[in-house]
C-alpha cells in the first residue's frame, strides 16, 4: 500500500511542480545572466554576528557541504550549467558569500538509503533534507543542532508566515523537548472531493449525487447506460486505488474511498477522541458499516472491477472509461490534462460529495509536514542552510528550481484556498491584481492573478470545459482552483483532526505490520475475498501485534500535549 501510495504521490508532486514552473512568466535566462554584476550582491557585508538575519550577507565566506539528488533524466542540467558551475551557486555567493560544496551526489531511488547510512555512521553533510523517522533517530542519537534560535533569527518573514499558517502542527513535528530541531515542510491543504463527468450527467438526464445512497446509483447508470455513447457497455462508475483512505502517517489520498468512509462517520487510519482518550478510527463499528457498503458496491460491478491489481487507476480516466472519483483540488494538474488529451469535450466538474445522514461533509485534515531540514551538529553555521531557503523560497521563479541543494518545500496551508478565493474576486470584478501585492509568501498568486483571464472564457460564472481555453500555459493551476478549489467553500464542510501525526517509538517499530495487516483486511473484505467477521478478528489482531502499544504511547503523548 504505502509504495502505491508513494508513486501516486509522487507522480501528483511531479506533475504539479512540472506544472506550475510552466505557469510562470519567467524572465530569460539570458537576461539574468547578463544581469547577474548588477542585480547581486547587493547585499551589505556585515560582521558575521549580524549575518544571521534572514538576507544578510556574511563578512567572511561561509562553506556548507550538501548531498545532492541526481535526475537520472538528466532535465535539471539547462544552458550549459554544471553542479559545479550553476546560477543557484553564483546567487548564494554573491548574496550571502556562501560557497556551496556538494558532498556526495545519490539518484533519488537511492538517496533515503544514502541518509540511513549516514545517520548510522554520523558521517553527515553539513544539512539535508529527512523524514519523520529519520528526523526521530537523529534526535534521539544527538546527530543535529538545535534551530531554535537560528530560525529565530534567520527564517525569512515569508518562511515564519507559511508555517504558522498550519497554527502550529508543524512547529508541533519538530518540536523536542521544547526545542526546534528542524525546520518542517508545509504543502498546501487540500482533500479528498468527486471529480465526475458532468457531460455524461447531462447525457442521462441526472444530478450530482447527495448521498451514497445517490452516488450508486449514478454508478449504476453510468456502468450501465452508456453514457459515453458507444453502444458498448465498458465503462466504469468509480474509479478506484487500493490506498483505499489517507491516515495520519501518509496523506496521499489520489483515486481514494475517504469520502466514503466519511459519510459514514468513519475516519479509518486517524486518531480520534472517545470518552476522553485516543482511539484508532480504523477499530470502530463506523468503519465496519462503510466496508460493508464498499463491499456491496464491488459485488455490483460499480467500483473498477480490476481493483486489488491494477497499478495505475488514473488509466481508467485518461482512457475515458470512468465517471467518477475522488481527488484533492489538483485534479486539474493530473490526471484530467492526459483525459483531455483524447477527449477535450470531457467536462470534468468537482463536489464536496457524498454528504452524511446529516448533511455534513467530513474533510480529513492531513499532515502538511512530510520533510524536514536539519543541520549536523557541530556545524558552525546553523543559519547558514535556512537563509539559502529564504533565497529559494524568494527567487525560485526568477531562476529556476534546477541545481537547489537541501531545499524544502513551503506553501501556506491555506495556499489553494487562498488563490481560489483571489481568483473568484478578480472575474467578479471586486478586486484587481494589485490588491495582492503584498502577499509574497503565496509564491503563485502574482501570476495567478494576472492570467486568470486569460484562460478563464466568458461567462466567468459558468465552469464547464467549454469555457476554458485550453492551450493557455496557466490552464491547468485556473481549472484546479475555481473548479476543485470552490469546494474550500462548500458550507457543509466539517474538518476531522487526527489527534495526532507525529511517530512514536511503537509507531516506527511495528507500523509497517499493523498497515498491511489493516489494509490487506480492508482490501479482501471489499474484494469478496475475505467474510465480514473477518473485521472482528483484524481489531484483536491489530491490538495483539502492537496496535495497543502504538495506543498507549498516543495516549501519554495527547496527555503530555494538553498539560
Amino acid at each position: 500500500m504505502k509504495e502505491g501510495k508513494e508513486m501516486i504521490k509522487k507522480m501528483a508532486a511531479c506533475l504539479v511542480v512540472v506544472s506550475l514552473i510552466a505557469g510562470i512568466v519567467f524572465f530569460s535566462i539570458s537576461y539574468y545572466r547578463e544581469s547577474l554584476e548588477s542585480s547581486m550582491g547587493q547585499a551589505p557585508t556585515i560582521s558575521d554576528t549580524a549575518a544571521t538575519e534572514p538576507f544578510s550577507k556574511y563578512e567572511h565566506p561561509v562553506s556548507i557541504r550538501l548531498g545532492y539528488v541526481v535526475d537520472p533524466t538528466g532535465t535539471d542540467l539547462s544552458e550549459g550549467e554544471t553542479l559545479e558551475k550553476n546560477m543557484w551557486k553564483t546567487v548564494i555567493k554573491q548574496n550571502l558569500n556562501m560557497d556551496v560544496e556538494v558532498m556526495w551526489q545519490v539518484s533519488k531511488e537511492n538517496f533515503g538509503q544514502k541518509i540511513d547510512l549516514a545517520i548510522a555512521s554520523n558521517d553527515l553533510p553539513d544539512a539535508m533534507i529527512v523524514n519523520q523517522v529519520q528526523l526521530n533517530e537523529m534526535v534521539k542519537a544527538g546527530e543535529i543542532e538545535d534551530l531554535t534560535e537560528a530560525y529565530a533569527s534567520s527564517a525569512s518573514p515569508e518562511m515564519k508566515k507559511i508555517i504558522d499558517s498550519t497554527n502550529g502542527l508543524a512547529r508541533e513535528q519538530v518540536t523536542f523537548e521544547g526545542k526546534m530541531m528542524a525546520v518542517p515542510s508545509v504543502t498546501a491543504e487540500d482533500f479528498s472531493m468527486l471529480w465526475i463527468r458532468q457531460d455524461w450527467l447531462d447525457r442521462l438526464g441526472l444530478k450530482p449525487p447527495k448521498t451514497v445512497d445517490e452516488l450508486e446509483a449514478i454508478a449504476k447508470a453510468f456502468v450501465e447506460q452508456d453514457p459515453d455513447g458507444n453502444g458498448k457497455r465498458d465503462t466504469i462508475g468509480l474509479a478506484s486505488s487500493t490506498g483505499l483512505f489517507q491516515d495520519f502517517n501518509n496523506s496521499t489520498f489520489a483515486f481514494d474511498l475517504t469520502p466514503i468512509f466519511s459519510a459514514y462517520g468513519a475516519f479509518p487510519g486517524y486518531w480520534l477522541e472517545k470518552d476522553g482518550k485516543p482511539v484508532y478510527g480504523s477499530l470502530l463499528p463506523e468503519t465496519r458499516n462503510a466496508l460493508v457498503r464498499l463491499r456491496d458496491m464491488y459485488a455490483k460491478g460499480l467500483l473498477d472491477p480490476d481493483l486489488g491489481i491494477r497499478k495505475e487507476p488514473e488509466e481508467t480516466v485518461i482512457n475515458g472509461q470512468a465517471g467518477m472519483f475522488f481527488q484533492g483540488f489538483f485534479a486539474g494538474y493530473w490526471p484530467l490534462p492526459s483525459a483531455w488529451l483524447n477527449d477535450p469535450k470531457a467536462n470534468w466538474q468537482a463536489y464536496a460529495l457524498p454528504l452524511d445522514a446529516n448533511g455534513a461533509y467530513h474533510v480529513k485534515v492531513d499532515n502538511p509536514s512530510s520533510s524536514f531540514l536539519v543541520v549536523r551538529k557541530g556545524y558552525a553555521h546553523p543559519e547558514a542552510i535556512i537563509k539559502i531557503n529564504n533565497l529559494y523560497l524568494r527567487d525560485e521563479f526568477k531562476y529556476g528550481t534546477s541545481f537547489m541543494l537541501s531545499r524544502n518545500f513551503f506553501a501556506p496551508a491555506d495556499e489553494a484556498r487562498y488563490e481560489s478565493k483571489a481568483v473568484q474576486d478578480i472575474l467578479a470584478g471586486t478586486k484587481t491584481p494589485a490588491d495582492f501585492k503584498d502577499k509574497s509568501e503565496y509564491k503563485l498568486l502574482e501570476n495567478t492573478v494576472s492570467t486568470i483571464k486569460q484562460t478563464k472564457l466568458k461567462p466567468y460564472d459558468q465552469l464547464g470545459i467549454s469555457y476554458w481555453d485550453q492551450h493557455n500555459e496557466n490552464f491547468m493551476r485556473g481549472y484546479s482552483l475555481l473548479v476543485g478549489g470552490r469546494n474550500f467553500f462548500d458550507p457543509n464542510i466539517h474538518k476531522v483532526r487526527s489527534l495526532t501525526y507525529k511517530r512514536t517509538p511503537a509507531v516506527e517499530r511495528l507500523w509497517g505490520k499493523l498497515s498491511k495487516l489493516e489494509h490487506d483486511t480492508f482490501l479482501k473484505i471489499i474484494l469478496g475475498a475475505a467474510p465480514m467477521d473477518s473485521f472482528d478478528q483484524f481489531v484483536e489482531e491489530w491490538k495483539e501485534q502492537g496496535g495497543d502499544q502504538v495506543t498507549a504511547e498516543v495516549l501519554a503523548s495527547h496527555s503530555a500535549h494538553l498539560k
